[in-house]
């Protein structure tokens, strides 16, 4: 593992586990449900959209202020104005946080093309100044950065690297694959140990790390000081204890199907259900379905079958078919099928 120095907030006497920032998943309601199944050390939020007229968003500052998972929670932002994302720091940082975050990878076309989150990795200067500006804002907590290892190509990677050293970030979480990559083609780990050794702050290696062999064999490969889980949690919320598991050399607990059945119907029960549309809460839970089916049937029958449902009925119809058919059966240790 690394052998800098981490900051007391995020020493551990294993490496770090985080569930990953993603936009309309990592609410309130989501990091409760994994906290419910074994929750990774750290929490990232959604991100806080920064721009001249942005205030907090109250839903996802309430994954700050009214969480009870006993879990740090890191605020994200987006944006690119240095004065606002200076002033929504210093918001932030009023809250009982674990850090501030700076999100420099998301690769949402929409997102990028304002040259926001990795919108940003094309442009080394404008990063160099914002994170000066953040550095200088917040020095009371850990600042954190979020990238990938580049936009198109990794022409930047080590000037932005250099960047973050010079700034003394407090973590960064690196996504090995470039922003055009989307979640595609295979993880870049050799950059991601790249980083390890030329910056001076903790990693963490994110990137399909769908099981808790793959997470140890990335802490190897890498030398990351942890690991960042995002689209398998959804998947597998068991993962970050399966990860502890494996990381302590113990044998991963086997998880029965029914307990996967009893799982989508924490998901099904949204705070905001009784408001909902059945057909957009049937569109809502297909989302986590996506991911779920993968380490569920090898044949890729449920997940055909579940995206063709439309009403509630259909859906838990499928499910008991699949989940509740052969109680002895378990939740696969890694998906079968790919996304």
């Amino acid at each position: 593992m690394s052998q800098v120095s981490l900051p007391q907030s995020l020493q551990k006497d294993l490496p770090l586990t985080a569930l990953a920032p993603m936009q309309d998943v990592t609410n309130l309601w989501f990091m409760k449900i994994i906290a419910h199944y074994g929750s990774p050390d750290y929490f990232f939020t959604e991100y806080f959209r920064v721009n001249d007229t942005s205030r907090l968003n109250r839903n996802i500052l309430a994954a700050i202020t009214e969480n009870d998972t006993d879990r740090p929670v890191f605020a994200q932002m987006i944006g690119e104005s240095i004065p606002d994302l200076v002033r929504t720091a210093k918001e932030l940082c009023k809250y009982n946080i674990a850090g501030v975050d700076l999100n420099m990878g998301c690769p949402a076309p929409r997102i990028y093309r304002k040259n926001v989150g990795g919108g940003l990795l094309r442009e080394p200067e404008k990063v160099d100044q914002i994170l000066g500006e953040l550095r200088a804002a917040v020095n009371d907590k850990p600042l954190t950065v979020k990238m990938r290892v580049g936009f198109e190509n990794t022409d930047n990677f080590y000037k932005i690297l250099d960047i973050i050293d010079r700034h003394n970030i407090d973590l960064l979480s690196l996504h090995g694959r470039t922003v055009k990559d989307m979640y595609h083609g295979e993880v870049k780990y050799d950059l991601i140990a790249e980083a390890v050794k030329r910056v001076n702050c903790p990693v963490l290696a994110n990137g399909n790390i769908n099981s808790a062999k793959t997470a140890l064999e990335v802490l190897s490969q890498t030398g990351a000081a942890g690991v960042m889980v995002g689209r398998w949690a959804i998947g597998n919320p068991w993962l970050f204890n399966q990860i502890r598991q494996a990381l302590q050399g113990e044998e991963i607990t086997p998880v029965p199907l029914v307990e996967v059945r009893n799982y989508i119907d924490r998901l099904w029960q949204t705070p905001t259900a009784s408001t909902i549309p059945e057909r957009a809460r049937v569109g809502y839970l297909k989302m986590f379905l996506n991911y779920i089916a993968l380490s569920v049937d090898t044949e890729g029958d449920f997940l055909r079958l579940m995206r063709r449902v439309q009403t509630e009925v259909e859906m838990f119809n499928l499910c008991d078919r699949f989940l509740l058919s052969d109680m002895k059966k378990t939740l696969a240790l890694a998906p079968a099928l790919s996304v």
